[in-house]
């Protein structure tokens, strides 16, 4: 397979410029409309690391919208079907971003990620050891590493300025600033947002042990689906004919470099260290594989 040139940043001039997060660049249409551009920049520990991982975005995009796609009838989402070529006319800078960009809806967005967690792993394997509950949320006695929970759990964070950490909050929290009728929707979502794609998944032969989703808000305030979904980059992915209790499972997301990452003697603040080549490859090879296993293409 051929692997495209990596894109670590966009550069268009025929709209302009909203913002560029960790890994999406943002450009303004209209009043009513924006382009994402999913580069294939990649964050850990929510640094942004300086090597792209070639054509990332392009598979974050595919996966994304084959979600977006599949679960529809739960909440809709920020996807117009717009064509590329009717926003950014330019030949150049459209072929630039092609297969990793889309038009999508210009929405209010909410000011917490929604975490969902199944499994015990991550920060949630850490906090459990050390208070018996995953982000006050009390759990049984005795679960191990990687353990599937008694059922998914809802473990908002706050959205943390670039190379900042993210922070979970209560779902007290939560109410507290985005009402109570609000946050219970937000959190009902996306419990049914995840069980529906882990029963899917499980079929395709990946456990989703996390995701996270980002909701934004329309006109009368309809709830959509933004940002990205079920990706390798906000999920973890587990090959389940790998997966055993009381160990880090193997994975299809970026935990393979986080576990790179995790042998450096680094601080996890920017600037973030060089990957070698290998890690690299390997990284992007995984993400193909997820994308392979969950649509079949």
């Amino acid at each position: 397979m051929t692997v495209p040139a990596a894109l670590y940043q966009s550069q268009l001039t025929s709209l302009p410029l909203r913002a560029r997060g960790k890994v999406r660049d943002i450009y303004d249409i209209d009043d009513q409309y924006m382009l994402i551009v999913t580069t294939d920049r990649l964050s850990a520990f929510d640094v942004i690391l300086p090597d792209p991982i070639p054509g990332k975005g392009a598979v974050l995009t595919r996966i994304s919208n084959f979600w977006f796609n599949k679960l529809s009838h739960i909440v809709p989402n920020h996807l117009t079907g717009m064509p590329l070529r009717d926003v950014v006319p330019d030949a150049a800078e459209c072929a630039q971003i092609e297969g990793r960009a889309i038009v999508v809806k210009k929405l209010k967005p909410l000011p917490v990620e929604a975490i969902v967690r199944g499994y015990l792993i991550g920060s949630g394997w850490k906090d459990y050891q050390k208070t018996g509950s995953v982000c006050g949320i009390d759990l049984p006695e005795g679960l191990q590493q990687a353990q599937q929970l008694p059922e998914a759990i809802f473990t908002p964070s706050t959205k943390a300025e670039e190379g900042a950490h993210d922070e979970n909050v209560s779902f007290a929290k939560t109410v507290e600033l985005m009402g109570e009728n609000l946050a219970c929707k937000v959190r009902d979502i996306s419990i049914r947002l995840y069980t529906e794609a882990a029963e899917y998944a499980k079929t395709r032969g990946i456990i989703i042990a996390d995701t996270k989703f980002e909701f934004g808000l329309g006109i009368n305030d309809e709830l959509f689906l933004i940002d990205e979904a079920l990706t390798p980059d906000s999920s973890r992915f587990w090959p389940a004919d790998q997966y055993k209790v009381g160990i880090s499972p193997p994975s299809f997301d970026k935990q393979y470099v986080r576990d790179y990452l995790e042998t450096l003697t680094w601080n996890k603040t920017a600037p973030g260290p060089h990957l070698p080549d290998e890690v690299i490859a390997h990284c992007a090879t995984k993400y193909r594989e997820a994308e392979t296993r969950l649509t079949g293409n």
